[in-house]
């Protein structure tokens, strides 16, 4: 059950005296920091009939992190005033093995957390604690991901759950813009056994190839995920190694408040984005701060998916966006302006890519142009080998390429691949995705010549 509710101390009263006698753990999330409308510490306790109070430990903590100075009445001591039969609890760094420095506070069976997503993330690791500790309970989970329609399997899914009901609990939920796979199962036992059982038995009762070895969260994983496709044994791995080594020489020429990755939403540079990502992470294992990318914005107009893509991915990778605008020639110079540290960008470039056959892995600007060293990491990468990276670590991509873009420019210069086009049985016009272009030379079928292209300078 989830309720949402509005800043008002009384309707936060109500809903937590309701909950917590309805539910053996009730979660708040939000309204805890030092300003009028944080109020769930109040409406908690009056709740449960209490007021707040200065907590001794809270007391601490909020003089430690903002001065003892502070009166009590300030806005800073406000986030020590919690329920009278308020507890704490500490969440832990599950990597140091040391304690947050600022605890969950609960109240009965309420738990108060915070709302900024990643205090509360640490947040759930004390609550598990609260909840399971002393206890021999544990849940075990696996997950399938399907390339059919869930049409395609209910039966099959219909009879397993007959034949595990009591021991597996099964989940079933279609994908309708995934790139990957159309649909998820979740299987969820107490027995870890039972549990592995239960998905070999699943596995063979599913269509032949409709399982996607798919890895949820391909960026916490980069480092591993990418040296060990470069350690594999082919052709394309040594081309994943060189453009490893490439970056790797790079950050050993400049350090990273000199260097930019080039990125605007496109598969070339999505692709050389996460090779940087991975590099950096095995470099510095421990390193917070955000990554630059050069962003030349557009004077021709961006897909809405690029912007919707792009903006997801300065998040999904923690990136500080360095934007320009204007051409490239021009977008440079603005760059030099504005972030004078900066003397080397990586780019996506490949030599196929128009006027890029002579390039080299470190190749400065033309003579004219602002001075800056081109890194190019995937130059002798072909169309196929972008997707094969891609693909085989299940990163996200703009939904464009799924749609028969096949190089994206501009709105006005970019349309759909036609080699990609096919009727559907009720004649509609549609287009198979970018990755089953069999052809790599007909990558720029769908791209418009234009002056303005991004030329030695290319990001896509």
């Amino acid at each position: 059950m989830i309720s949402v509710i509005s800043d008002d101390l009384q309707n936060i009263a109500d809903e937590i005296s309701k909950f917590s006698k309805e539910f053996t753990h009730v979660i708040t999330s939000g309204g805890i920091g030092p300003t009028h409308d944080d109020i769930t510490f109040e409406g908690a306790a009056r709740a449960f009939g209490e007021s707040v109070k200065p907590h001794p430990e809270l007391l601490r903590v909020c003089k430690q992190y903002f001065g003892e100075d502070k009166p009590l009445d300030s806005p800073q001591m406000k986030m020590a005033h919690v329920p009278e039969s308020a507890t704490l609890t500490y969440p832990m760094n599950e990597k140091t093995g040391e304690m947050y420095p600022y605890p969950l506070v609960s109240i009965h069976n309420v738990h108060i957390f915070p709302g900024i997503p990643k205090l509360m993330e640490r947040a759930f690791a004390s609550l598990k604690n609260v909840l399971f500790g002393g206890s021999d309970v544990a849940f075990h989970l696996h997950e399938l991901y399907l390339s059919v329609k869930e049409l395609e399997v209910a039966d099959v899914l219909n009879e397993f759950v007959q034949k595990y009901e009591g021991i597996i609990n099964v989940g079933s939920y279609p994908e309708w813009s995934n790139s990957y796979f159309s649909v998820k199962i979740t299987l969820e036992s107490n027995s870890k056994d039972d549990l592995e059982n239960a998905v070999l038995d699943l596995k063979q009762r599913l269509p032949t190839d409709s399982i996607v070895d798919f890895e949820k969260d391909p960026i916490t994983k980069a480092s591993q995920a990418v040296y060990s496709l470069a350690e594999q044994e082919g052709d394309f791995p040594v081309k994943v190694q060189s453009a490893v080594n490439v970056i790797e020489e790079a950050l050993e020429k400049y350090p990273l408040t000199d260097i930019c990755a080039g990125f605007n939403g496109g598969k070339d540079c999505t692709a050389l984005l996460h090779l940087f990502y991975a590099a950096v992470k095995r470099k510095y294992p421990d390193l917070e701060n955000s990554l630059q990318i050069l962003y030349i914005e557009s004077t021709h107009g961006t897909f809405p998916d690029v912007e919707k893509f792009f903006k997801a991915s300065v998040k999904r990778y923690n990136l500080e966006q360095v934007t320009v605008k204007g051409r490239i020639k021009e977008g440079l110079l603005e760059l030099k302006k504005t972030h004078p540290k900066i003397k080397a960008v990586l780019m996506g470039t490949r030599k196929s890519d128009p006027y890029s056959e002579t390039l080299q892995p470190f190749s400065p600007t033309d003579p004219g142009w602002p001075e800056f060293m081109r890194v190019n990491p995937m130059l002798d990468w072909s169309y196929h080998d972008v997707w094969t990276f891609l693909r085989s670590l299940s990163l996200p991509y703009c939904r464009l390429y799924d749609k028969g873009y096949t190089s994206l420019g501009s709105v006005a210069s970019t349309t759909p691949n036609p080699a990609l086009r096919y009727l559907s049985p009720s004649g509609d016009v549609l287009y198979r995705p970018a990755y089953t272009l069999r052809d790599g030379t007909h990558e720029r079928t769908g791209r418009k010549p234009s002056t303005s292209s991004l030329d030695n300078n290319k990001q896509e």
